[in-house]
């Protein structure tokens, strides 16, 4: 399609005329003049020019710039030039060790020099240090001091060398290590870290006893087995857990890039590599090799690509056969591969573009005298051997193989644009930018010719700051100069180069010095809350098995004192030959005797359940993510149980709550609103007021889906649009294309296409070709928001196409054009508006061309900026387009403003005089940028407004509402900008109109009665929230009081607190004190523009302080310390990267299942492992106490009552099944009833189900039992002993062991039975041969002669009518008191769970298909027929055409505005109003809504229905009434009364306690305008 360029603006738009043509004036300047030098004068680099001051919002403080007036020092040292003789310097700025002569030699010794500076100057870092280190232990490291110099292509200084002439300095490998094991060293730092657990040490001493005969233990081989076993799991699990970070360690490390070949890299020595990192070597060869022979044997992919590889290898051999040679591919064998440029129509990526005009030329450092070597050129090579000082060059689509300075850029201004979404999740581009002396490097050979040097500051986690120098010898008049570098120079390793043909750049920090890595810490060792109090419970078993031991000890030391006795005639003497040597023995006897009290088993069977449950947790298909095809994987398996208590959640905003997607859904235009949308706040507002609803939330999206298939007919026969993708478009309004076709008047068509051209044209976009359809433009923008916008254009027929060297290419209803862009005044977080200004040809040639200024920002500054000039903007249409975005702000749209200026020629030519002034400007250049951008945007005629929708990810609202529910309070944690967190805020129902919003800042007029330090000012809000809201004061008496109450809170209060605010908070101990009890006592926490550090600080305040369990969720590796900090941390595997998924505890791949997981698995394990740990002791101590009464009738001499097997089949086949069963599949309710009642979530919080008391009860229980179990047989023994019927005696001591292990066993697995929640076949039937396992191993084993003294025992004891008399009688007795207990307990003080189960089983839940997840979008509608639990929920319910006018706008009063921009430039747009009343009157009766029936001008008194109060609400008209009433009052009753307001619910946002960006209410707006127009 041909581009016409000689009217780029159609005949019918009028707003910009009808000879609207491109003309060539040299008088306009492109966005490129901001690069112009000043006056072609030469500019020198020197000691006056300031660093310019960085944007650092987002840390926890901006780092201090070097030598400013408020350091009094500097962080390097510089030098006085010879042409340098302006005396009048600011302030003096010391650069370290860098004073050079001409010939570029140091003049100070640099060792000396830094030795010097460290002693007499101020660190400019060491605040933020100590500043940070007092609350920050994320392993956000700050090494910023540590400052280097890297050199290009010269050789280093004397004293940056040894005495072999080797670099001093010695830098990070690039290869990173995010695992905790290598294969060297997993064995023994494994080994280690397990035997650092005490249990395991005294098992290993247990073991080194026994192996001495004096203890008499029988096997000392085999009792060594439990502790080999559960080492050998543990690291087994702790291997597969690593496994997967070692993968894509080596896929990450192993990724290629192009490095500089032939310049040699002075900064590092080449050959430094030593034995030890080449055994290492030799070993991942090896390791590589065996990973990859497992995946050609065993996986498909692999075996794939092996027969590929033989085929090949078949095809050599036969063309060496055929050809006599290895035939090497031929030059034109690629021809067919050629791959089209990633962009579309820009510069960046066209090869012409080389020696353009358009390069500015800062200083001159390519030295063409410089020989450059032949085999100098880029190669591919490993990101693991980059190295600090390497020049590497990156491709479009590449990821940033480390922290590099950008060198050059493809395009001819050294731009490139970066995604970010590794590091912050976002998906927007971000503009880089290169150093401008370097910007004429092109190639190889130029980069060889070039010397430079960089002064870099060290290392450090923060993303958003960065300061060094770059030092050079201009090659044209041998100055020494210098351009500072900034975190705007930088592409940090992780992100990815997007349309940018290719980037060059010197490598700055490598590896673990890289920020990314420094962000994502070292990778924690976390242990689960339970295991953490097991430790006490284990402490109490080791107490009572010293006083067993003791006991046994004194016992046998007396006894043996005593003669005769029968020992002086049946044994040769004792073994100590003294009654206390004796008892020494005898206590580690009885040590090893009665080992089984702190039991090694249970160690096993926790790890096998908590295995068990990973896997589970993993294999559960409803957190299964098919759209990115990823399960819940759970990456640390030892904390599964900590699930179950979580109180607090604190979660990112940007890609773990929304999408990042925004999504254009409603617009206001010339006073008339278009688009239909059912927003999430709008869901929980109409939920508030007892709405159904999914029943009107389902009707909705039929309503959408109808016009939107009517919309996109229409917009198909308006116009034939190239890139017009149906099912791209969100904007959805059938009204739109009807006005767009002209259905309301020439005007009101006018009006739109005006609106939607300025939205194609005002941008900083780019495109680029999609990869699945060549004739579709993917946009690229820096700001979704933006995306969104320019989106929605090109869906109504005004697609930008592309950008030219001088403007856009908009393709508008088919036709191509052209418009040239004179200036774009882009955006910024202060301006909180962007500008273009575009060239107006005149009507005729010889007419001067005008400039029209468009402008797009906040509703509240585009308001502010509008003209008050009568008649300039109609004060009806300004109050009608506030009510408009006032509403869409109340249904958590985020709201934008369009705008524009009519300048004329002889205006623009004078303000961008001045513009090209402040462009040049070496100092201060963006405050004056600022200023003069200010000038010019003022006086705006408003053109209308648009609503974005940032899209949730799917369920949020409502995994939110069910988490509130469960008691779990969420935090969210966010560096983004507050007005964005706190639309989101409203969109997930975290905010509500009914809260307060308890606002904590540093500024503003409100704030100026607490004074100007903004600590006190900060510590006296929170004081006074305290106070007035709670009754508080924030004692420590309070705070204790706090951490013994984990109640939801009760009030409507919510605090917003940005990031500069939250620092302050937490300084100091007592101010912590007062923010943690503000906090925790209400509903929400929105903390904005914080940093990773500040997160993660938050966290541990939180969780050190409160004593509660925590989770951290995030996507992004910004969000990595919070996640590291928490007791566990999720992170979210979306598009957005997956930074925080490596360094996670848990991934999922939406936030909606973290409710699933939380309040059904975390539940379950939680209950599960709190009910099989006492059990576990229980079990022992029936046992081990049976020995313990049998030593009594012994003198504790050590023997067993109990066959040796029966001592280690106990816990290993007796009773080891059933207590593992019982913690890995026990289920108290299903999981469709755990998600349906989530109050049952609380006893996790509280910690209900696990205590020391119920742990002692159960070794109470246990005591009693096992003294049943030994004294119930003894009772058989005491007066005869029993006799078979063939006249044996079953007197040996193994018998009497049988007949109390049966009871033991039998009584104790039958106690699990009783215990557990979930009776079903196959835990039953574990249970059952459990039970026979015991019968039949007696009979086995005592029918073999190697049972020795058990022999034929079973035969003789199963025949006694004795053991079965005092079996049954013993097992009765053993369970009937806790039996009794239990349902005494259970009928008369149930708990919630088992009054839960009651309605469960009677089937009170029933209507809940299998698998009902309440936050699946697509679930199904439940309807309950029965007699308790849900109903349909009563209330205010919608007629079928209830507030239909405002949705659909099929009889809404329209406007149509005469707008004629050229002819009147101030003209005021004049209303023509038509009515609505016919169609109403001449609609069916029975059909007619009398609620919303049109006003009559001639009825007094209207009634309006308030849904939030279920009562009419009367507006008047009389004159009595009239009084207090504004015109915007008048305004809003004329539009409710016609449906252009939405009638079901109150646009009242919440109450602030200061004023607070982003809440949008129409009198603020148009106070704001007014209060605007007076300061001015």
């Amino acid at each position: 399609m041909s581009i016409d360029k000689s009217n780029p603006f159609a005949e019918d738009l009028n707003p910009f005329g009808d000879e609207f043509e491109q003309g060539n004036n040299n008088a306009g300047s492109s966005q490129t003049n901001t690069d112009s030098t000043n006056g072609g004068k030469k500019l020198h680099f020197t000691d006056e020019v300031k660093s310019r001051e960085l944007s650092d919002n987002d840390s926890i403080m901006p780092t201090p710039h070097v030598g400013t007036a408020l350091n009094e020092s500097g962080a390097f040292d510089d030098i006085e030039l010879e042409n340098d003789h302006n005396e009048a310097h600011e302030m003096k700025r010391l650069r370290m060790g860098t004073q050079r002569n001409k010939f570029g030699r140091n003049k100070v010794g640099r060792a000396k020099t830094l030795k010097w500076a460290k002693e007499n100057f101020h660190n400019p870092f060491e605040d933020l240090l100590k500043e940070e280190d007092a609350f920050d232990d994320a392993g956000m490291t700050n090494r910023a001091d540590e400052l280097r110099t890297v050199y290009h292509n010269m050789n280093l200084p004397s004293d940056m060398l040894d005495e072999t002439g080797k670099p001093i300095t010695v830098y990070a490998r690039n290869k990173i290590r995010t695992t905790k094991y290598t294969p060297l060293t997993f064995l023994p730092k494994n080994i280690l870290f397990q035997f650092q657990n005490f249990a395991n040490v005294y098992f290993l001493m247990l073991i080194i006893l026994g192996a001495f005969q004096i203890f008499g233990v029988t096997n000392p081989g085999l009792s060594a087995v439990p502790l080999v076993v559960i080492v050998i799991i543990t690291a087994l699990k702790d291997a597969i857990e690593d496994s997967r970070r070692t993968v894509l360690d080596l896929q990450v490390n192993n990724t290629k890039t192009h490095l500089l070949h032939g310049v040699p890299n002075e900064n590092v020595s080449t050959d430094n590599v030593g034995l030890w990192r080449r055994f290492k070597k030799a070993n991942t060869r090896l390791l590589m090799k065996f990973v990859e022979f497992c995946k050609a044997t065993f996986t498909e992919e692999g075996k794939r690509k092996r027969a590929m590889r033989k085929r090949n290898q078949l095809r050599a051999q036969r063309v060496a056969a055929t050809t006599g040679t290895d035939r090497p591919r031929g030059s034109l064998d690629s021809m067919g591969s050629f791959r089209d440029s990633a962009d579309f129509g820009r510069p960046s990526l066209d090869y012409e573009n080389l020696d353009e005009e358009g390069y500015h030329h800062h200083g001159h450092i390519i030295d063409s005298t410089i020989p450059v070597d032949n085999d100098t050129k880029f190669t591919k090579n490993y990101w693991k051997n980059v190295k600090v000082g390497d020049i590497v060059r990156i491709h479009n689509n590449d990821e940033i193989p480390a922290d590099v300075i950008l060198l050059s850029t493809s395009d001819s201004d050294g731009a490139c644009y970066l995604e970010t979404k590794n590091l912050d999740g976002e998906t927007n581009l971000k503009v880089r930018e290169s150093l401008k002396v370097t910007t004429d490097i092109r190639s190889s050979r130029d980069i060889a010719r070039v010397k430079f040097w960089v002064e870099s500051e060290g290392p450090h986690a923060n993303l958003y700051s960065y300061q060094g120098n770059m030092k050079y010898v201009d090659t044209k008049d041998g100055d020494l100069k210098n351009e500072p570098i900034t975190i705007n120079n930088l592409l940090l390793r992780g992100c990815t180069l997007r349309n940018t043909k290719w980037a060059m750049a010197m490598v700055i920090f490598t590896g673990d010095e890289t920020k990314i890595m420094l962000n994502s810490g070292v990778t924690p060792t976390k242990k689960s809350k339970i295991s953490r109090q097991l430790n006490l419970s284990v402490s109490i078993n080791f107490l009572i098995l010293f006083i067993l031991c003791f006991i046994s000890a004194v016992v046998n030391g007396v006894y043996y004192k005593k003669h005769p006795a029968s020992r002086d005639f049946f044994e040769f003497g004792s073994i100590g030959g003294s009654p206390a040597t004796n008892g020494f023995v005898s206590f580690w006897v009885a040590v090893i005797l009665y080992q089984s009290l702190v039991p090694i088993s249970l160690y096993i069977s926790v790890e096998i359940i908590k295995t068990a449950q990973a896997a589970f947790i993993y294999g559960d298909v409803l957190l299964y993510n098919a759209r990115l095809d990823y399960p819940c994987t759970p990456k640390t398996w030892n904390i599964s149980d900590d699930l179950g208590q979580i109180e607090y959640i604190f979660s990112d905003k940007t890609g773990t709550l929304t999408q990042n997607v925004m999504e254009f859904k409603k617009c206001t235009i010339n006073g008339v609103s278009y688009g239909r949308a059912y927003t999430e706040a709008l869901a929980g507002l109409r939920k508030r007021q007892g709405i159904d609803v999914e029943t009107e939330g389902r009707r909705e999206k039929e309503g959408i889906k109808r016009d939107r298939e009517t919309m996109i007919k229409e917009l198909i026969e308006l116009s034939e649009n190239s890139q017009f993708f149906p099912e791209d478009i969100t904007f959805v309004s059938k009204e739109f294309t009807q006005d767009l076709a002209g259905a309301e008047g020439e005007d009101q068509r006018k009006c739109c296409q005006h609106f939607m051209l300025a939205l194609a044209l005002c941008h900083s976009v780019l495109t680029e070709k999609n990869n699945l359809d060549p004739n579709k433009l993917d946009l690229k923008a820096q700001s979704p928001d933006e995306a969104a916008l320019v989106s929605t254009a090109r869906d109504m027929g005004f697609s930008f196409i592309g950008k030219t060297k001088t403007g856009m290419i908009v393709e508008i209803q088919g036709v191509q054009k052209e418009f040239q862009i004179l200036n774009i005044l882009e955006f910024n977080s202060s301006r909180k508006r962007m500008s273009c200004i575009v060239k107006i040809p005149g009507i005729n040639p010889e007419d001067e061309p005008k400039a029209l200024l468009i402008c797009k920002g906040a509703d509240s500054i585009i308001y502010s900026r509008l003209s008050t000039k009568a008649g300039a903007n109609d004060e009806t249409l300004l109050e009608k387009t506030a009510l408009h975005l006032e509403q869409y702000a109340t249904e958590g749209l985020r709201t934008l403003c369009i705008a524009q200026k009519e300048i004329s020629w002889s205006e623009y030519q004078r303000w961008n005089d001045k513009y090209n002034v402040a462009a040049a400007a070496l100092t201060n250049r963006d405050e004056q940028l600022d200023a003069i951008a200010d000038e010019i945007e003022r006086d705006l005629i408003l053109l209308g407004g648009t609503a974005i929708e940032d899209r949730l990810q799917d369920g949020v609202p409502d995994s939110i509402a069910l988490l509130a529910k469960a008691g779990i309070k969420l935090w969210v944690l966010t560096g983004d900008k507050v007005e964005t967190a706190i639309n989101i805020g409203f969109s997930c129902n975290l905010l509500n109109n009914d809260m307060e919003l308890l606002v904590i800042k540093t500024t503003g007029e409100d704030v100026k009665e607490f004074g100007d330090n903004p600590a006190h000012i900060v510590e006296s809000l929170i004081l006074k929230y305290l106070r007035e809201k709670f009754g508080l004061s924030g004692s420590e008496h309070e705070l204790a009081l706090a951490k013994k109450d984990h109640e939801f809170p009760t009030g409507n209060f919510a605090v917003i607190i940005d990031g500069e605010a939250l620092k302050l908070s937490l300084q100091n101990d007592e101010i912590r004190r007062k923010f943690l009890l503000l906090c925790k006592n209400c509903r929400a926490v929105l903390c904005c523009r914080v940093s990773p550090s500040q997160k993660a600080a938050v966290v541990k305040l939180v969780k050190n302080t409160l004593d509660v369990m925590t989770l951290a969720i995030g996507d992004g590796s910004n969000d990595v310390a919070m996640i590291q900090s928490a007791d566990i941390g999720v992170g979210i595997a979306g598009e957005e990267g997956r930074q925080a998924v490596m360094c996670s505890d848990y991934a999922i791949g939406q936030f909606r299942y973290l409710a699933r997981l939380l309040l059904v698995h975390g539940r379950w394990s939680y209950k599960r492992l709190a009910e099989m740990i006492p059990a576990f002791f229980y079990k022992n101590v029936i046992f081990t106490l049976a020995l313990f009464w049998y030593g009594i009738y012994n003198n504790f001499d050590g023997s067993y009552l109990f066959e040796y097997t029966f001592l280690m089949f106990y816990n290993l086949a007796f009773t080891s099944l059933p207590v593992i069963f019982l913690g890995i599949l026990d289920q108290d309710v299903s999981d469709t009833v755990s998600l349906v009642v989530p109050q049952l979530y609380r006893a996790g919080i509280l910690g209900l189900e696990w205590k020391q008391t119920k742990f002692l009860w159960y070794m109470l229980d246990g005591l009693y039992q096992s003294c049943i179990s030994f004294f119930f047989p003894y009772s058989v023994y005491r007066k005869s002993l029993i006799v078979t019927k063939n006249g044996l005696g079953l007197d040996h001591r193994y018998d009497v062991g049988v007949m109390v292990a049966t009871i033991a066993v039998i009584s104790c697995n039958l106690y699990i039975l009783l215990h557990q929640y979930r009776w079903d076949w196959f835990t039953s039937m574990w249970i059952g041969l459990s039970c026979l396992v015991l019968f039949f191993w007696t009979g086995i084993w005592s029918s073999t002669t190697n049972s020795k003294d058990l022999y034929k025992a079973a035969s003789r004891i199963y025949q006694s009518p004795s053991f079965w008399g005092v079996f049954f009688i013993g097992v009765f007795y053993c369970l009937l008191p806790r039996f009794t207990y239990d349902c005494i307990r259970r009928f008369f003080y149930p708990t919630d769970v088992e009054i839960v189960r009651e309605m469960w089983i009677r089937g009170d839940f029933d209507h809940y298909p299998p698998g009902y997840d309440p936050t699946d979008p697509d679930r199904p509608r439940i309807v309950k027929p029965g007699r308790l639990g849900e109903h349909p929920v009563g209330g205010i319910m919608l007629s079928d055409n209830y507030g239909e006018g405002n949705l659909s706008q099929d009889s809404v009063v329209t406007e149509e505005i005469s707008m004629n921009i050229l002819n009147n430039s101030v003209g005021s747009p004049e209303i023509r109003r038509e009515s609505g009343n016919e169609e109403w009157a001449n609609s069916p009766r029975e059909t007619q809504d009398l609620l919303f029936s049109p006003m009559d001008g001639g009825v007094e008194n209207h009634e309006s229905f308030n849904p939030q109060t279920g009562s009419n609400l009367r507006y008047s008209t009389t004159q009595n009434n009239n009084n207090n009433r504004t015109s915007l009052d008048f305004t809003r009753d004329s539009m409710l009364a016609n449906n252009q307001l939405d009638n079901r619910y109150s646009v009242d946002r919440a109450r602030i306690s200061l004023d607070l960006p982003g809440i949008t209410n129409a009198e603020g707006l148009l106070e704001g305008r007014k209060s605007f127009a007076r300061d001015r």
